[in-house]
């Protein structure tokens, strides 16, 4: 796996900086294998990041939606997108999203609690 990127997103005034490494070798080009209990074209959500290294993922999603799915909020949710071309909007409680690009992942400290899922067939944030 490739080194952590940081990114950042800006909302309500308010700037977060998530980690989002991104998949690597024959599972970037074709997702289709599991990954970290993940298949291919899911989005999963885990409880923390030990989980999701563990590979038990809490929930997953495949649906492309025009509007948000409720997410069962909680902290430190890991999140990890192995659809190759379509980015995921994480909408937060505390008011404004996070796109997380194909083929990667975030986890999120206690600060910020996720509340939706948005799965866009855009392939860019």
């Amino acid at each position: 796996m490739k080194p952590a990127i940081r990114k950042t997103a800006s909302f309500a005034g308010v700037s977060v900086a998530v980690a989002a490494m991104s998949l690597t070798g024959a599972s970037a080009a074709h997702a289709e294998g599991p990954t970290q209990g993940c298949p291919y074209p899911y989005v999963c959500f885990y409880v923390d990041n030990n989980a999701l290294l563990a590979g038990t993922p809490l929930s997953k999603y495949k649906d492309v939606t025009s509007s948000y799915q409720s997410v069962t909020p909680r902290p430190h949710y890991g999140v990890l997108n192995t659809r190759n071309d379509d980015v995921v909007y994480l909408r937060l409680q505390s008011g404004g999203s996070i796109c997380l690009s194909p083929n990667s992942q975030t986890v999120f400290a206690n600060a910020y609690v996720v509340n939706g899922i948005k799965i866009s067939s855009s392939s860019t944030c």
